[in-house]
């Protein structure tokens, strides 16, 4: 390539201050991270870029993982391609209305008519104020475009190379129209269907959960040990640690083969306290380890009560509601009156309550065993809840994503094979979750910001919802509100009247619309050549827990409509963690901020520390890498500034390079392009970093003061060299260093680094000739000896040296005399003795003069 103009413009005192500002600006200004979609598609790298859920504050682990994203982006620029880079950011569901509340002192009735003239308190109260869903509505899109210019100002200081012109929200009315058009191609095949089922519930939010969303916590509780009644007067003793749930007990089971309860598997035993005879099945999943060995059946406890009810065609006897809280009147079983009259002191109360009263009763009664044993067991909970789940029967939306559909599983399983996983092993979570599910997808949710589920029904001549006969808009339409806008044929004023219509009252989860990420940055539906020239991505980078839904999720939307995986790379980022090697998060307070860490530290130093960690890998935070990274930046500064006001070129002609030490440096540094570009073609930037840096420091520590004499003398040959060698570094630690880099390289060079070429190893082969890196090896090894001895003496590094003596076999001898003279120069010889001798290796004594 030609060489751009030179212009030698280094500031007599250079610092790093302030170059987050100049440079982000600037970058702003001229368009560097531009996308050209004029490009054909071989020249576009496309990156599906995660949007950050716009709820509050970003923490240092978005930090550390979309640095990790912008090492790929600026690379691929330099590798000649135009990136497709935008920035989504995750508006709706539950953290932006628990944000909401919190914040203006709030909660939605969306029985309240909307206020045009509504004002939130100016200080949240002790009760939060009910305002109408449009309120409510349009109080999250405030705060959201809030903390959004918020996240942006910070996401330019870290440097993201975003295109900032490519952006989207997750509610706006293309994600609208995007998802609602996904979910009306998912019902017309068949893929999306409505049921009334056992649902998991979090009370406190009133929506619910999906299987994707659980986590296991320990929780204390205890075993009680309830006593039915058998046939022939005795009694079968049944531990649980749910007591307040008999009243919904519909039967007992036992294992097949246990012995002890083989003579009951057929009959009827009757319930404690409310006298119900229930059925006593056998069944595979009973543990008769577990308890007494003997379960009774509720409905429902958990998820294996839904399992044996589902499996041995159990009725259904609810007993709490959606408020988590008992229901008002009994399922029909208690139909005597010793069973209502004991229901009557349960209903209404909550489950802990509730537990509370029935072991009261049970005590009265003498049909409960013993004292409660304490145990500590996993309990399910919603991941943003704060109250274990339950279990209600609800009609519900789903997907089919194989969880029931073998034959899809496998195809899904399939695709997790097609897709390039970086690193590797992370497939295996991916076929841990899909071969685990027991259910298809549950996206409908009860809230009230959010994607509408775009559904209306007709109401029979009683007033009740056909279900089975869904209204649905034309994709034309798109995106529509049931909640406020009319279904083709119907008007206005026939909402919810008897023979007219409802919308269907529900959003769609979060992960609905987020899974069609790639689609909606691509344009699909909205801009056709858009979608044809980025969509399928090269990437999707991402955190490893939401392998199971973000990835998982994004793969059976994309294979349902597109029947292609929605990008062919995956680069998987772990997690930050604190001291005590616990994830840092947001929500359990223990998250850092960044920033702070990027005033004090520098951006450049935040991201070192953050590209340094292996892909895949947990990162303890520390903020001793964010020093050695700022070290490393201000040595670029001070090295850069060396090198150029020594009158250092670049881009010299070959023969300008003709000493062995300076075609030694440059075959060594074709060797680091050569590893750090196979390394980030493999999404590895950690090791891309590590071959950089270690070279860099080799460069400054040694080759650089073994060539100080010729360089400043002016010697043609090791200027050449050191102006090739920062040429070549500053493009290497651009992708890492964005900052700094961009400072040194307007030192002397026209345009940004960031659409300089990245260097290429074969180039510097030709320069390097014949050079040959242990050359280099054996002269840092002769400096590093004089240092060691002058440091031994106490003496100023820059003290005459008197005799350097080199003993070792004649090859290595000779590899040394390549270099002896710039050895000499740099050690301030007298004199440099070489002495063959057998043996392996070279040994240096340094005879230093007689201290006076």
């Amino acid at each position: 390539m030609n060489p751009p103009s030179l212009h030698h413009d280094v500031p007599g005192k250079p610092s790093l201050d302030g170059l987050e500002a100049k440079w982000s600006r600037r970058w702003d200004e001229t368009g560097v991270h531009r996308f050209d979609r004029s490009r054909p598609r071989e020249e576009i790298f496309s990156i599906d870029t995660p949007p950050p859920t716009a709820s509050g504050s970003l923490h240092i682990g978005h930090v550390f993982s979309y640095t990790h994203t912008d090492t790929v982006a600026r690379y691929r620029r330099m590798r000649g391609q135009t990136v497709f880079y935008p920035m989504g950011w995750d508006d709706n569901g539950l953290p932006t209305e628990r944000r909401v509340q919190n914040h203006y002192g709030v909660a939605c009735d969306p029985s309240l008519p909307y206020d045009p003239g509504f004002t939130p308190p100016e200080r949240p109260g002790r009760h939060q104020e009910p305002v109408s869903r449009r309120n409510f509505i349009e109080l999250c899109e405030a705060l959201t475009a809030e903390d959004e210019k918020t996240f942006e100002h910070l996401w330019r200081r870290l440097g993201l190379s975003v295109d900032w012109t490519l952006t989207y929200q997750t509610v706006d009315a293309r994600s609208r129209a995007a998802s609602q058009r996904a979910f009306l191609r998912n019902l017309a095949r068949g893929e999306a269907y409505s049921a009334e089922a056992p649902t998991l519930w979090d009370t406190t939010f009133r929506t619910a959960v999906a299987q994707a969303e659980l986590e296991d916590r320990e929780r204390p509780g205890a075993y009680h040990r309830l006593a039915f009644h058998r046939p022939d007067g005795g009694r079968v003793v049944v531990a649980t640690t749910r007591p307040e749930l008999l009243p919904a007990c519909v039967a007992l089971v036992a294992h097949p083969d246990d012995e002890r309860y083989r003579g009951l598997i057929g009959t009827s035993v009757t319930t404690p306290v409310f006298g119900v005879a229930v059925p006593v099945h056998a069944h595979r999943l009973a543990d008769p380890a577990k308890g007494t060995g003997i379960a009774m059946i509720c409905t429902f406890g958990d998820t294996t009560d839904v399992t044996w009810w589902r499996e041995l065609r159990l009725p259904t006897r609810p007993v709490l509601g959606r408020d988590g809280r008992f229901l008002p009147a009994p399922p029909p079983a208690l139909d005597t009156a010793r069973a209502r009259e004991a229901y009557g002191e349960l209903a209404g109360a909550t489950a802990h309550t509730g537990r509370e009263r029935l072991v009261r009763m049970l005590r009265e009664r003498g049909e409960l065993e013993g004292e409660p044993e304490p145990v500590v067991h996993a309990v399910k909970f919603y991941e943003k809840g704060d109250r274990p789940l339950e279990i209600v029967t609800t009609r519900q939306w789903y997907l089919r994503n194989g969880g029931r559909d073998e034959a899809l599983r496998d195809r899904l399983l399939e695709r997790g094979r097609e897709l390039r996983w970086h690193p590797e092993h992370m497939r295996v979570r991916y076929e841990s979750w899909v071969g685990g599910l027991n259910g298809d997808w549950l996206i409908s949710r009860q809230r009230w910001f959010g994607v509408p589920v775009p559904v209306w029904y007709p109401l029979d001549d009683a007033g009740e919802p056909v279900h089975d006969k869904p209204l649905v808009p034309e994709e034309s339409a798109l995106p529509v509100d049931p909640g406020t806008d009319v279904p083709a044929g119907y008007r206005e004023e026939q909402r919810g009247a008897p023979g007219g219509f409802t919308g269907d009252p529900d959003v769609m989860d979060t992960w609905a619309t987020s899974s069609l990420t790639p689609q909606i940055a691509a344009g699909w539906g909205s801009d056709d050549e858009l979608f044809a020239k980025v969509f399928p991505m090269d990437l999707r980078p991402q955190a490893h827990e939401i392998i199971r839904t973000w990835l998982f999720g994004s793969v059976v939307r994309a294979h349902a409509e597109q029947d292609v995986l929605p990008w062919r790379h995956a680069a998987i980022s772990g997690w930050i963690l604190d001291p005590d090697r616990k994830k840092m998060s947001k929500s359990r307070g223990k998250a850092v901020t960044p920033g702070d860490l990027l005033e004090q530290h520098g951006s450049d130093a935040v991201r070192y520390w953050a590209a340094a960690a292996r892909p895949g890998t947990d990162t303890a935070f520390d903020t001793g890498q964010m020093k050695i990274g700022r070290r490393l930046a201000m040595k670029v500064l001070n090295v850069g500034r060396f090198v150029l006001t020594s009158g250092a070129a670049a881009d010299a002609d070959a023969p300008a390079i003709t000493a062995p030490l300076d075609r030694a440096l440059l075959a060594a540094l074709a060797s680091t392009v050569a590893a750090a570009t196979d390394a980030l073609e493999d999404f590895d930037h950690a090791r891309a970093l590590e071959r950089v840096e270690t070279f860099f420091w080799d460069f400054c520590d040694d080759y650089v003061e073994l060539v100080k004499s010729r360089a400043y003398d002016g010697e043609t040959s090791a200027l050449a060299t050191l102006g090739t060698a920062l040429s070549v570094l500053l493009r290497l630690f651009a992708p890492f260093l964005p900052f700094v880099t961009e400072e040194v390289w307007s030192w002397w060079r026209d345009g940004s680094v960031h659409r300089a070429e990245w260097p290429e190893a074969d180039a510097l082969r030709v320069l390097a000739g014949d050079g040959d890196p242990r050359v280099l090896a054996t002269a840092r090894d002769a400096i590093t000896a004089v240092r060691r001895a002058k440091s031994e003496a106490r003496l100023s590094m820059r003290a005459e040296s008197g005799r350097l003596v080199v003993t070792g076999p004649a090859p290595e001898l000779a590899l040394f005399a390549l270099a002896e003279d710039d050895v000499r120069a740099a050690a301030r010889a007298a004199a440099v003795d070489r002495r063959t001798a057998p043996g392996d290796g070279l040994t240096y004594e340094v005879r230093l003069p007689q201290a006076p």
